[in-house]
């Protein structure tokens, strides 16, 4: 974690460590399996699409990110908006004593925010017109929001989950890769009783995918509720981020289905997902559910000497 004044997350350190462990251990298991089945004329196109790969993931993932959102940066003189939220970065980055990251605006009606950039030195943090022009929201609630985002910064989660996801994306490029050009040929793998090795290339790179998947999708669930605590405990205002929370989520039935589509799959990213279906399993989800995280802040705000959450018919919520 950088060193900043955002609350050090022990919990979420250690899922860090053990994530990109095992993933480490994914990708050396993934990469034996390629080399064992795929062509020897094959394998250097594989070998430098992952190198491609991984190069633009870790120094251009802040700029894919916002090119992929449709952001733009503003400057603090580009309109009275663009000022307005230069100056609550600003000031949170001062509080927190971090490096400000460049600002940037998405024209979106979907309500969010997300933060991206491998360190804090590199960082974006990209707020929606959605978000920027909601009337319900007030400052304390928004600056809640963007405490919530540079703790991502500040805890480097965002770095892991985009260096942890670069091996999902070489197991789906690999799979594609012997579906449509037939990666192993005509062969057959003499171990596996004539099994064709194309098809067994496939199946280790969706199995690979899969748990690469599984396993950024629980830190990711994580990750969020580390960022609600030192989002809040920075900014001393636990409630603010819990009513920004249940009025973000509230605003998300309101948005067009096409649009949420659009926006699901930045989820991991964004402050609160934007759900597509009602069925969305929990163990696939980016996010943990927002009751939870509302739980949390009453939590941490009965720990900060105000009201805990209130009781109804005997049970807290």
């Amino acid at each position: 974690m950088a060193k900043t004044r955002f609350a050090p997350d022990r919990g979420l350190t250690s899922r860090m460590v053990l994530v990109m462990f095992l993933i480490g251990l994914l990708a050396v298991a993934f990469i034996a399996a390629l080399v064992a089945f795929v062509p020897a004329q094959s394998l250097p196109v594989v070998l430098i699409f992952a190198g491609a790969i991984l190069f633009a993931q870790f120094f251009f993932s802040d700029k894919i990110a916002t090119f992929a959102m449709g952001a733009r940066e503003v400057q603090p003189n580009d309109s009275r908006e663009a000022e307005a939220l230069h100056a609550m970065v600003e000031r949170l980055c001062a509080m927190a004593d971090m490096p400000k990251p460049r600002v940037a605006i998405a024209e979106t009606s979907v309500p969010n925010a997300f933060a991206t950039g491998r360190n804090p030195n590199n960082a974006v943090i990209c707020v929606t017109t959605g978000l920027l022009h909601n009337s319900t929201l007030n400052r304390d609630e928004l600056e809640g929001v963007l405490a919530h985002e540079l703790s991502h910064v500040a805890h480097r989660d965002v770095m892991v989950i985009t260096i942890a996801s670069f091996l999902g994306i070489l197991a789906g490029l690999v799979a594609r890769m012997a579906f449509w050009f037939g990666l192993g040929g005509d062969r057959r793998d003499n171990r596996d009783d004539g099994v064709p090795v194309q098809l067994i290339i496939m199946l280790v790179s969706v199995v690979t995918y899969a748990i690469s998947f599984l396993l950024i999708r629980a830190l990711s669930r994580y990750r969020e509720f580390a960022a609600d605590r030192a989002g809040a405990l920075l900014t001393g205002q636990p409630m603010a981020l819990a009513s920004a929370l249940g009025k973000i989520t509230g605003d998300m039935a309101k948005i067009p289905q096409q649009d949420l589509r659009a926006a699901e799959p930045f989820n991991a990213f964004y402050f609160a997902p934007a759900f597509t279906r009602d069925s969305a399993m929990a163990l696939l989800s980016t996010h943990p559910a927002t009751e939870k995280r509302i739980e949390q802040l009453y939590k941490i705000n009965a720990q900060l000497g105000g009201p805990a959450a209130p009781e109804v018919h005997g049970h807290r919520h």
